[in-house]
């Protein structure tokens, strides 16, 4: 999850730093540059998707990751801002809390589209319960590792969930490890990390708590991403 800018608290804002904007953008260039010389495209098939649609797909969530879908005001968060005050021509920046309201909010490209296309994935590829394993493998690392910051949201290191997903996938199966490294690494990122949290999120102070949203993101993202290669290098 993550938050709204400053005390504002509207739905649509960047969430990402110069720094982690760049570590995402260098493996999603990298996926798409494979798609244009179609190297990924029979990867992309075993998961359903045209390489147009895969090429979209990525586009969509990286674009998304600055759209958040308010679902509901949360009452009891309380956050701390910056008042100015001014004697005898001094101006002094003094905190103060404040009581206010969340608003829970659903990240486009870090929760509906990559959701979405896990029950796309699970569907067409007729894998059965087979990510349920890497999902609970994802789900459990994810509530172990999230930890809820005040006036952030709930923040969980990015390179978890991927990596545990993949590792499960293989060990799982290896002609459909990219299918449920993505299903298993989106959805028990999600699962795990975000809506297990919902309870502890009023008290946090954010304006905006987004589910997918900035710090859960690049888990959702790099899991897909991560779960595209890995069903290349298994083939």
């Amino acid at each position: 999850m993550g938050p709204g800018p400053g005390g504002r608290g509207g739905p649509h804002y960047w969430p990402l730093g110069p720094l982690l904007l760049l570590l995402l953008a260098l493996p999603a260039l990298a996926v798409v540059a494979l798609l244009a010389l179609g190297a990924l495209a029979a990867t992309f098939a075993s998961l359903g998707l045209t390489p147009l649609q895969a090429l979209a797909t990525v586009v969509v969530c990286f674009l998304g990751a600055g759209v958040n879908l308010p679902v509901a005001r949360l009452r009891g968060g309380e956050r701390t801002e910056l008042a100015v005050v001014q004697a005898w021509g001094v101006r002094w920046l003094v905190p103060r809390r404040v009581q206010d309201h969340t608003v829970l909010a659903v990240n486009v490209g870090g929760a509906l589209v990559p959701t979405a296309l896990s029950g796309y994935v699970w569907w067409r590829t007729g894998v059965g319960a087979s990510p349920l394993v890497p999902l609970a493998a994802v789900f459990l690392a994810a509530l172990a590792l999230a930890r809820p910051v005040p006036g952030l949201g709930i923040a969980l290191p990015g390179l978890v969930p991927p990596i545990v997903a993949a590792l499960v996938a293989l060990g799982v199966s290896t002609h459909h490890a990219g299918a449920l490294a993505y299903i298993g690494g989106t959805l028990g990122t999600l699962l795990g990390a975000d809506l297990a949290h919902l309870r502890s999120i009023a008290r946090l102070g954010a304006p905006v708590v987004s589910i997918g949203g900035a710090g859960t993101f690049d888990g959702v993202f790099l899991s897909g991403l991560l779960a595209v290669l890995l069903a290349a290098l298994v083939r």
